[in-house]
């Protein structure tokens, strides 16, 4: 799901000018919600969906699968907090916060940790938008980069650590030089078209218990 939010955003600027990114918006006071949908439509962005509170943010996240998540309201409230961590850890994608008259550096601190791409105070207006949201797809879609990077770099360490594990093993238990013991789990998993971690892992199992 992180890789498919992360490639969706960064389709390449041909096919977002074919089709405009969409927007769920998330606004408390009608009127002002439909302000802002009109200063989103003048830039090309798509309302997919518009709800006046995020207490079900995450399912209709899940049903519409929107680019861009924009919430206007005056501050970001514990339950919103909630939400907008939820969606990052299981459905991440740009989330843009306007705030009425919020500069509480408590409550931009909290937005951010909660995965906000970015946090407007003074709420919304139709200028603000495009540059607004193209620098929030753009951190965004950095973030997810380094979050990407990052679980690959934590699986390898972890996968690394299992050959290891099972070389000492083969060494102790089985009278193999650390040469030896390489080759015979490359060999195992050549044979057995697995990856050196996964036999690693069976290694390390049968070993032990003996």
């Amino acid at each position: 799901m992180l890789q498919h939010a992360y490639f969706k955003i960064k389709a390449d600027s041909s096919t977002v000018d074919k089709k405009p990114l969409s927007v769920m918006l998330v606004d408390d006071e009608t009127e002002r919600a439909l302000l802002v949908e009109q200063a989103l439509a003048q830039h090309g962005y798509q309302v997919v969906c518009q709800l006046s509170s995020t207490a079900s943010l995450r399912y209709h996240v899940e049903r519409v699968q929107p680019d861009i998540i924009i919430i206007d309201m005056d501050s970001p409230d514990r339950d919103t907090l909630e939400h907008m961590t939820v969606i990052s850890q299981h459905n991440p994608r740009p989330i843009v916060f306007f705030a009425n008259h919020d500069d509480n550096p408590d409550s931009i601190k909290l937005a951010i940790q909660a995965g906000v791409s970015a946090y407007i105070v003074d709420g919304l207006t139709a200028k603000r938008v495009k540059p607004i949201i193209d620098v929030a797809v753009a951190r965004f879609n950095e973030f997810q980069q380094l979050r990407h990077q990052l679980h690959n770099s934590q699986s390898q360490l972890a996968e690394q650590q299992l050959i290891d594990k099972a070389k000492r093993l083969l060494i102790k238990k089985q009278q193999m030089d650390e040469a030896k013991a390489f080759s015979t789990l490359r060999k195992l998993a050549m044979d057995r078209q697995q990856k050196m971690a996964d036999v690693a892992k069976d290694v390390i199992t049968i070993l032990e218990a003996l």
